[in-house]
């Protein structure tokens, strides 16, 4: 076993995705110097008063709000984030998670949270993906929590054109009756969920989810991203 992964190493050595320089056995995805230069947030220490937080306020009302680092046009997160929705590096997403995870457990940031639901792409889109991005995030969010992360109780109705070029008032109007709560969702009376995307630029598709899940009875909602654009 050991001789086929040396061998493996040997003929096709990992990378780190950012600067190509080969990752030692304990690195994933990203080298470790890579990893602690990333514009890390602190807003998991203040998550109800954090510039994340007030960009939310009046909209929806949320008890936690945090991301994991700061978004930047052409950054090494852009590329991150690039790689993991359009060039099928599922293992990016699960690693973050992993990573954010860590970083936030010892905050408190999850006490009290019960589930975890990542934001659901519309159908025809999961398909030719072929899987949901911030599911993987909420996968490796997951396996340091051992939350539940569900994916029944929302769903994506409209499969709207990417907002990535969209200015502010177009996002939010491109998120109107986005997504619609399924039955099931009655299961989330008098809970504590967490709502995971991969980033948040205006909110709208997080106010949207919030939105669809309003008529809940006694639901609480956090919101954790990987990356936040100011």
């Amino acid at each position: 076993m050991y001789i086929l992964t040396d061998l493996r190493e040997l003929l096709f050595p990992r990378a780190c995705i950012l600067c190509d320089r080969k990752l030692l056995p304990s690195e994933q995805c990203l080298c470790t110097s890579c990893l602690s230069d990333l514009p890390h947030t602190s807003f998991h220490l203040h998550p109800e008063d954090n510039e994340m937080a007030r960009s939310f306020w009046g909209k929806m009302p949320l008890v936690r709000v945090a991301a994991g680092f700061f978004y930047q046009k052409g950054g090494n997160v852009s590329s991150l984030l690039h790689a993991l929705k359009y060039r099928d590096r599922l293992d990016v997403g699960q690693v973050l998670g992993r990573y954010l995870a860590t970083r936030l457990q010892s905050s408190g940031f999850f006490e009290g949270i019960e589930q975890i639901i990542p934001v659901p792409l519309h159908p025809e889109r999961a398909r030719t993906r072929g899987y949901n991005q911030s599911e993987q995030i909420a996968i490796g969010l997951g396996t340091v929590t051992h939350l539940q992360i569900n994916t029944q109780c929302l769903a994506r109705i409209h499969n709207n054109a990417s907002q990535t070029r969209q200015s502010s008032s177009e996002r939010w109007e491109n998120t109107q009756g986005l997504f619609e709560a399924l039955p099931s969702a009655a299961s989330l009376r008098g809970k504590h969920i967490l709502l995971v995307d991969d980033v948040s630029t205006t909110g709208a598709t997080l106010v949207a989810c919030a939105d669809a899940l309003c008529g809940i009875p006694e639901l609480r909602i956090s919101v954790l991203t990987l990356a936040w654009a100011k």
